[in-house]
């Protein structure tokens, strides 16, 4: 593990933004399609974003993270949010149908490997894919890490986080009863889930909040009651399904595979104030993985829109954008380019 500071030279955090130049649906198989977007360069480095949740949604700031000169950059909605079909759906969705996805979407692009960059719930995805497609990464880009650990859970809904932020925490606790309390991941999940919208909205207004206030460092963001309803629900069904089955990872997983990401480098950017995902996680991250040099930012949190993480982050896709990390060609047969499309398939 190497060590870098934060790159106090950069002086726009992140690139102009840019439009997809393509876009359309993948059939994935189990009834999902997933949606996705390709923006910058055709012919560039290709990247892949993976969004956070699980149970988010990727935006066109997410392309502002690269060089849109230099990448070719992909984006996809995850099963069942988003932009992807059907909405809400929690069967055939686990960590190993999104590892899957990700390959599908891969091949129907035509790329051979590719940068991958994720942060939070994104980071999570991108180590699993990594470890299990280690020829197909070039490189990874990592944002405040969770390893989908035991001790990370309990860390946002038992006892950790719950101490550093007593009122928030009183909150999250206020709509469960007592005889819950023991699993508030359960007590929350069963809610969210059922078919009563005067059951489900406020279960999910209030397990969004939470973790909004964590982002926030303890405060009550206005953005959580004003939010979409059904981005809400959808976010904390999805994220409550992963975390009562703990992210369908096995425990300790992601750091005893970390030997699979031989010769793979890496840039993880970690908030030292982030109370959604401590820093231990990405420490020992780096402990583990050699080709990982771990950037930590002082008195930053979860959020990629800080602006030291934002310019760490960019720092390291234009560290990567001059290697070798990807072979453009044609796109895949199997890829439905959607309505207004332009930019087809080219000749190898």
């Amino acid at each position: 593990m190497s060590w870098d500071s934060v790159p106090a030279s950069a002086a726009v955090a992140l690139y102009p933004p840019v439009a997809a130049h393509d876009a359309g649906f993948l059939d994935v198989g189990d009834g999902h399609r997933i949606y996705w977007e390709v923006g910058g360069n055709p012919l560039g480095r290709p990247a892949l974003y993976l969004h956070g949740g699980p149970g988010g949604a990727a935006t066109a700031d997410a392309r502002r993270f690269f060089d849109a000169a230099r990448y070719r950059i992909v984006l996809f909605d995850q099963r069942g949010c988003g932009r992807s079909e059907p909405r809400d759906r929690l069967e055939a969705n686990t960590t190993a149908h999104l590892i899957g996805d990700i390959e599908k979407l891969r091949e129907a692009l035509a790329i051979d490997r590719w940068l991958v960059f994720g942060g939070s719930w994104g980071a999570t995805l991108a180590l699993a894919y990594a470890q299990r497609y280690p020829t197909r990464v070039a490189a990874l880009v990592l944002r405040a890490v969770f390893l989908g650990r035991q001790r990370e859970l309990d860390w946002l809904y038992a006892l950790g986080a719950s101490q550093r932020f007593p009122d928030a925490w009183e909150r999250f606790v206020a709509p469960i009863p007592a005889r819950e309390r023991d699993d508030f991941v359960g007590a929350y999940h069963r809610r969210v889930a059922s078919a009563d919208p005067a059951v489900a909205l406020p279960a999910a207004r209030a397990w969004c909040a939470w973790e909004d206030a964590l982002i926030a460092g303890g405060q009550r963001p206005a953005a959580t009651t004003d939010a979409d309803d059904a981005a809400l629900l959808t976010l904390a069904r999805i994220e409550t399904h992963y975390f009562v089955h703990r992210a369908f990872i096995e425990e300790g997983e992601l750091l005893a595979g970390v030997h699979r990401l031989a010769g793979i480098p890496g840039v993880v950017v970690q908030g030292s104030a982030d109370a959604v995902t401590p820093p231990a996680a990405a420490w020992e991250l780096c402990r583990a993985w050699l080709g990982a040099t771990l950037v930590v930012v002082p008195c930053e949190g979860h959020s990629s829109s800080e602006p030291g993480i934002q310019r760490s982050l960019v720092a390291a896709t234009d560290r990567f954008c001059g290697a070798d990390v990807g072979v453009h060609r044609a796109y895949g047969r199997d890829l439905d380019t959607g309505a207004g499309s332009h930019y087809r398939r080219r000749k190898k």
